[in-house]
Order: structure tokens, then sequence, then C-alpha cells
């Protein structure tokens, strides 16, 4: 088995994500800073998003993604991670949508989200073995939230972690390699989401967080604060310089992202003075590594 601490220069970064678009939406800012300083990431995309609806209206009258939304999404795909200055890879699997209804609709068969985990995971796992991430990103048990899609995306990307560095798992997917580090993704932080709320509202402008900070309080018999999360900030990149690369990367996306909706509310600018960071859970180190952390390859540099 090969150490990955032990590898020289350059570090390197997986992030798995579900669909095209997530990786500009979650720890966007993050990977251009990386790559921008010489770390070598790459975008794991595990579906085509070909069941992804229109949601800039500026799209709706557009023949290629009401012909073809995978084909659009790839083209959307590669000029996000151009943007990112990051490479990508698909791991070939149909997108699974997400049902709705009382009761819930199956998922359609064959899709990502019904497949059993380890042939879903079997490409991740080949990947990390040529790759040779160091670092690995994912979301939590919830998927970040609860999209079939991104719950099966956390499951390969762990089981990926934990088994690609072993010679009895997987023998068909290459040489193994053990990844040092494995984080979750906190993009919806009720911490970020209530600094830049009061940002906002000291600004004298309208915030669209008002309504999910909300209910986070809802949760609280108190009345104070947002409920504890399952897995608290643990590391805080800052990547604030970083944050128009990630606007124009999820602009990029321009069947799923309206550019004048939520995730435009807030300036760059004022998000520079509110909240400069991006937060991640650290849940797997093979590495020494003393919390709290300004820097996903802490014991490894």
């Amino acid at each position: 088995m090969t150490a990955s601490s032990t590898t020289p220069a350059p570090l390197r970064l997986l992030a798995v994500h579900a669909h095209p678009d997530d990786e500009s939406s979650k720890g966007a800012a993050t990977m251009a800073k990386y790559a921008a300083a010489g770390v070598d990431v790459m975008v794991a995309t595990c579906t085509d998003g070909s069941r992804g609806d229109i949601q800039n209206p500026a799209v709706e009258g557009e023949p290629h993604p009401k012909r073809d939304m995978a084909g659009a999404r790839r083209l959307e795909m590669e000029r996000a991670a151009a943007i990112l200055g990051v490479s990508q890879r698909w791991l070939g699997f149909v997108d699974s949508g997400l049902p709705e209804g009382d009761p819930l609709p199956p998922l359609p068969a064959g899709s990502f989200a019904t497949l059993p985990l380890q042939r879903a995971a079997a490409p991740l796992v080949r990947l990390v073995r040529s790759f040779k991430p160091h670092v690995i990103l994912s979301y939590d048990e919830n998927g970040g939230y609860p999209h079939p899609d991104h719950i099966m995306a956390h499951r390969v990307a762990v089981e990926a972690f934990e088994s690609a560095g072993d010679s009895s798992r997987y023998p068909d997917a290459g040489e193994p390699w053990e990844p040092s580090k494995l984080y979750y993704d906190r993009a919806f932080s009720p911490e970020r989401f209530r600094a830049l709320h009061f940002a906002l509202e000291e600004a004298g402008l309208q915030s669209p967080y008002a309504e999910r900070l909300a209910a986070w309080l809802e949760a609280d018999a108190e009345g104070h604060t947002p409920p504890p999360a399952t897995h608290p900030t643990t590391t805080q990149v800052d990547c604030g310089d970083f944050f128009e690369v990630r606007d124009d990367a999820l602009r990029a996306h321009r069947t799923q992202v309206d550019p004048l909706g939520f995730f435009f509310a807030v300036s760059p600018e004022m998000q520079r003075r509110a909240w400069p960071w991006e937060d991640y859970s650290l849940i797997r180190s093979r590495v020494p590594s003393e919390l709290p952390e300004r820097d996903l390859f802490a014991g490894l540099r």
C-alpha cells in the first residue's frame, strides 16, 4: 500500500459531487484557491444531471436543454471547470431526479441512487487509485440536503476513502492508494447563513435567508441558536479572494442557476467582510493534525 503522506508535491485534492453544478455551489472558492496555488484539483461528477429541471427563466426557450439536458450540462460543466482551474471526470451514472409526491414515487430503475454500493463506488475507487488524492471532499450523511443522488455521493465517497488503499477490495480497480484526509463540506452552515443575514440587515437590504433561519430556530426550544450540526466545523479555508471566480463558475451552469437568484443575494465584497471562509468538517485523518484547521492539507505539507 502506498502512503500518501510520503508522496512529493504537488498535493492533490478530489471533490466528489452528485451533479454538474454542485461543484460550483459547494467548495468552489476553496478549489479555485488551491488550484491557483499549484494544487492538483479534480472534481468527480457522479451523474449526468439529465433529470435536472431548468431553473433559469432566461433559458426556458432554448432548444438544447429541452432536447438534451445531459448534453447541455456537459458543456456547462466544461466551462465551469475551466473557470475554476480544475480538472473534472464523469463517473458515468444517470441522474436519479428528485422524487416528489406523497407517497414518493420509486426512483427510476438503473439511476445512480438505486445501485448497489459496490457497483456505484467502483468507478470512484478506480479514479482515486489513478489520481491519488491526498484529500477527499464530499457531503455528510444527509447529502448536504436530502437528494437521493447526494446521499449516494456521500456513500461512494466514504466507500472509496476506506477501500482504495486495501488491495483485497476492488481488485480490478488499479494499484491501491490510501488518501490521507476525508472532509464533509458545510456549504449550508447555519453560522454562515446567520452572518450573511445580519450583514444584509445591517446594510438595510432584504435578506433571502430569513425563512431558512426561522426554520432552524424552531428546532431550538429557547429560540436562540440554530440546532447543533451533526458534524461541526473543524476547518475554515480563507478563500474570499476567489468568491468572484466561484460565482462565475456557478453562472456557467445556465440551466440550473438563475443569475438573479438566491446564490447571488450577497455581494462578494460583503461576504468577504461577513464570512470570508468556506467551512468543512474533518471526518477522518491518517496524518496528525491539530484542530481547528485553516488548511485542508494541514499535516501533509
